[in-house]
């Protein structure tokens, strides 16, 4: 019994990181295009940190290092193309004026709550045939699943 059902639980991981695997070419896919419809120079990773700053701003962009594990040198490259890009603006910190914040221009806020609502639309109407019960359930095990893989629990 107990090999029956190591075997079927070895073939539902197997499944598990397939799905996975889908799930993340997509997710790729979809920044992407995202990004290009925010700015079209604007790369995915920072179309990523775009958002991050306007959830999280104003914010040090050291926070936004830790949040996406980089490297001081990667996100200063990302953050100056957002300026350059006019994507966010950099004002002193009035708690210690050697720092910096970092908070998304007027213009990306327009141009992210535009997409983040067509992206809402298009899942919804994707998702319709789902009960509030079953999306609900959806919801809760993704999180589940996604708090397993914080970073203090990875190894």
């Amino acid at each position: 019994m107990t090999d029956a059902r190591d075997a079927r639980r070895e073939e539902l991981m197997t499944a598990l990181e397939a799905e996975v695997g889908v799930l993340l070419r997509r997710a790729r896919r979809v920044i992407a295009e995202r990004s290009r419809e925010i700015h079209p120079d604007l790369p995915g990773p920072a179309f990523l940190m775009l958002g991050y700053i306007r959830e999280h701003g104003p914010v040090r962009a050291t926070a936004v290092g830790c949040a996406f594990h980089l490297d001081k040198a990667t996100i200063s490259r990302q953050v100056q193309q957002l300026v350059e890009l006019g994507l966010v603006d950099r004002r002193p910190d009035p708690e210690d004026g050697r720092a910096t914040l970092l908070t998304v221009t007027d213009e990306a806020d327009r141009r992210l709550r535009a997409v983040n609502d067509d992206r809402r639309k298009r899942l919804g109407e994707r998702l319709d045939e789902w009960s509030v019960d079953e999306l609900a359930d959806f919801v809760d095990r993704l999180g589940r699943y996604n708090a397993l893989l914080s970073p203090d629990q990875e190894s």
